[in-house]
């Protein structure tokens, strides 16, 4: 994802704008005298980065998948 770049001051004097734009997936770099200082990203609630892990895979024993009831 592209980032887009926003000046410290900027970001100060219009914050609530900035936090609705982040809240729907974009990412700003903070520059303060023309230098990157930090970047905003919307936080992973789950923590993952959107990875999942395969704990079981059920279509090993049966291609078209097992019921739930046989697995509880």
């Amino acid at each position: 994802m592209k980032s887009s770049i926003i000046g410290l001051k900027d970001l100060r004097e219009n914050t609530e704008n900035y936090i609705a734009k982040v809240q729907k997936g974009r990412s700003f770099v903070v520059v303060r005298k023309s230098k990157p200082v930090f970047k905003i990203t919307p936080v992973d609630e789950w923590g993952d980065e959107g990875v999942w892990e395969t704990v079981v895979d059920f279509t090993e024993i049966n291609p078209k998948g097992i019921p739930a009831k046989d697995v509880l």
